[in-house]
């Protein structure tokens, strides 16, 4: 199958069956999805869900975030992964928000990237989520499911994925094709068991195909 036709058939999959697929990170404005998204790397959603409500109460807007100290904000993270870094990451944040952007959080990756604890990955994630931009995200999941249904091919980094991947997704599906592998693969495509007989994109699957080779030579 050409590479047009299986990104073609995928994408009308996720489209019928995940019409609306959006975050399931808990935010109501950019500055919230900003921490969210720093306090979700190798963290889940639900585990940082649980943390934003009594952070955002203390520290609703960045103004408020860049007066915090590192005694004060660590308590309300500290169930977070690696909540040291991640509070030096936030305080620092803040600090460059006010300083460097009125209070606002920028709508390019390249101004967003220049923040604390703020990669590509994340930057993408603010743009498409919230500006809507063309600018796929590539987390474990992404990475993972991308390559098993053959997506990609080769590709050694997060980089060389979302290259790939946005070369063969139309403009307008990047901000949905993003949570539609991510939601694939934090639910059906698991890392360690993925359940492969309650998914419906086996035959267009690479991972799937090559496994069912490999046990027929087996039996």
């Amino acid at each position: 199958m050409k590479k047009k036709d299986k990104f073609r058939q995928v994408l009308e999959h996720f489209q019928l069956n995940i019409p609306e697929a959006e975050t399931e990170l808990l935010y109501d404005n950019p500055y919230q999805l900003l921490v969210a998204v720093v306090l979700s790397a190798q963290c889940t959603d639900k585990r940082v869900n649980m943390t934003t409500p009594a952070l955002f109460a203390r520290y609703p807007d960045p103004y408020a975030l860049a007066q915090a100290t590192f005694e004060e904000l660590f308590p309300l993270i500290r169930s977070i992964s690696y909540p040291n870094n991640k509070t030096k990451h936030l305080i620092g944040l803040g600090q460059m928000l006010v300083n460097a952007f009125n209070g606002e959080v920028p709508m390019t990756v390249d101004e967003l990237v220049k923040l604390p604890g703020v990669g590509r990955k994340t930057a993408n994630v603010i743009t498409s989520v919230i500006d809507q931009q063309p600018n796929m995200a590539v987390d474990t999941h992404v990475f993972r499911v991308s390559a098993r249904l053959g997506l990609t091919s080769r590709a050694k980094t997060p980089l060389q994925a979302e290259k790939q991947l946005i070369a063969h997704i139309p403009e307008e599906l990047v901000h949905k094709a993003h949570h539609w592998l991510i939601l694939h693969g934090r639910y059906t495509c698991l890392a360690r068991s993925p359940k492969c007989s309650q998914c419906s994109l086996t035959s267009l699957c690479t991972y799937y195909g090559k496994t069912n080779k490999t046990r027929s030579s087996a039996e």
